[in-house]
């Protein structure tokens, strides 16, 4: 019989079309499925709050798919997963690769001190469609501006590859976890007082079945008229795939095929080219962050460096983080993500061009927010974004868009559907600023770089 093999899940939280849980149950061997928990590695980016929460009940629903057998562990992965290889005399361990900076250099040294033990290490692409380095200019090089790396670059390279289909189930290695139970209590993942993770959890269904769900009613009942409808908050026409997409409960090749497979069946295929284009975004911010590893913490055009950010008013900063700010647009997509971990894509660029524009703070504090606050948060995704409405990133918005809150809630919320479910208060509360006045000092101040 083979030697035990271990199996790393990480974002990747499926069985169905997981390249490197298909791979590991090919090889024959008793498996060992592992996640762990590592906070050692991430330094400024441990897993927000929102996202824990989401994590606790995505790893509940896979291990209940691995029918009990998933080890849970907490610490440094560099030290743990070596030393679980040596415990069960493992001479495999398969993982998909992630493209966070750390967890690059964090996976290349386990993968030395593995191999000088005899100890395979195989990884695959189980996240994006394209890998980074897959998608480049004529000359070689990454792309910086988004539309070509789409239209160019995308949509004339090879087809994402064909979903997988989930393995039948193998002999697991068993292993000494008490009671599930006791292991995700004590992982933390869950706030102990007050238990704000309740309400916010009230709005979701996780897990692999959840997400497949979710895709399927996209297709069928949002899919038809997209481009124009995902830009109206009311209207509820986003996919809301993010955050299964995020911890791995659905892969992007399964969303691009059946989207693909359901528009051009059904000659939708101008919403279906806008939708591939919004995978197309999540999978260019992972190329930003995989060639520039600093995305998250400094801007892409050095002229920003020295920019005239204002100093922080914590007043102000709490208004804008509770939606109290008097622009009730603004406010309803504050509360919105406070209360459901999410905001709708137009109201996250109206929400950070305030925080930017308006009030003149940098980025990354709105960065660091929603890193906290999003159960869709996507290191990548996250601050390619804000870098994008800063105007110092890849492809970014020009200096002078600075979105007025206003009109936009005139625009795009006219009705005030969404501002009354989620702030119908706002319109009492004196707005914390002159937005023509803000307007111009901002302006002044990416005039001067």
């Amino acid at each position: 019989m083979p030697s035990p093999v271990l199996c790393w899940f990480r974002q990747d939280l499926r069985l169905t079309d997981n390249p490197a849980w298909s791979a590991a149950c090919q090889s024959g061997a008793q498996i060992l499925p592992v996640y762990i928990l590592d906070d050692t590695s991430a330094k400024d980016w441990k897993m927000g709050g929102a996202s824990r929460v989401w994590l606790h009940h995505s790893l509940k629903s896979l291990n209940k798919s691995l029918n009990g057998n998933l080890l849970i562990l907490s610490g440094n992965a560099e030290k743990l997963i070596p030393a679980l290889a040596s415990q069960i005399k493992a001479d495999k361990i398969f993982w998909n690769r992630c493209y966070e900076p750390w967890r690059i250099a964090r996976d290349t040294k386990i993968k030395d001190i593995c191999e000088q033990n005899n100890v395979g290490c195989i990884s695959s692409n189980g996240s994006l469609l394209w890998e980074p380095w897959e998608i480049k200019k004529q000359d070689g090089t990454p792309y910086k501006v988004f539309t070509p790396y789409f239209r160019k670059g995308c949509l004339s390279a090879p087809p994402p590859r064909s979903p997988l289909p989930s393995p039948k189930l193998p002999n697991f290695f068993p292993h000494s976890n008490a009671s599930i139970d006791n292991i995700f209590e004590t992982q933390n993942l869950l706030p102990k007082h007050p238990h704000w993770d309740r309400s916010m959890m009230s709005y979701w269904s996780v897990g692999e079945t959840a997400a497949q769900k979710k895709l399927k009613d996209f297709l069928e009942n949002k899919l038809q008229g997209y481009k124009e409808g995902r830009n109206y908050p009311k209207r509820n026409q986003t996919s809301l795939l993010s955050p299964h997409l995020h911890f791995g409960e659905i892969s992007p090749n399964q969303i691009w095929h059946a989207a693909t497979l359901f528009g051009l069946t059904t000659q939708q295929t101008i919403d279906l080219d806008c939708f591939q284009s919004e995978l197309a975004w999540r999978e260019f911010s992972h190329t930003l962050l995989y060639y520039n590893p600093t995305l998250a913490e400094k801007p892409l055009n050095p002229k920003f460096e020295n920019f005239d950010w204002a100093g922080i008013d914590n007043e102000q900063l709490e208004r804008w983080q509770k939606g109290e700010t008097g622009f009730p647009i603004v406010d309803a997509g504050m509360r919105e993500l406070w209360a459901t971990g999410y905001m709708h894509n137009r109201v996250r660029m109206i929400t950070a061009s305030f925080l930017i524009k308006d009030l003149r703070y940098h980025w990354r504090v709105g960065e660091e927010w929603f890193w906290d606050t999003l159960v869709d948060a996507n290191l990548a995704n996250n601050a390619a974004s804000w870098q994008w409405v800063a105007g110092c990133g890849a492809d970014a918005a020009p200096y002078f868009r600075i979105f007025n809150p206003t009109t936009q809630g005139e625009k795009f919320d006219l009705d005030q559907t969404y501002i009354n479910k989620w702030a119908p208060d706002s319109h009492k509360i004196k707005p914390m600023l002159n937005h023509k006045k803000a307007r111009e000092r901002a302006l002044e101040s990416y005039s001067n770089l």
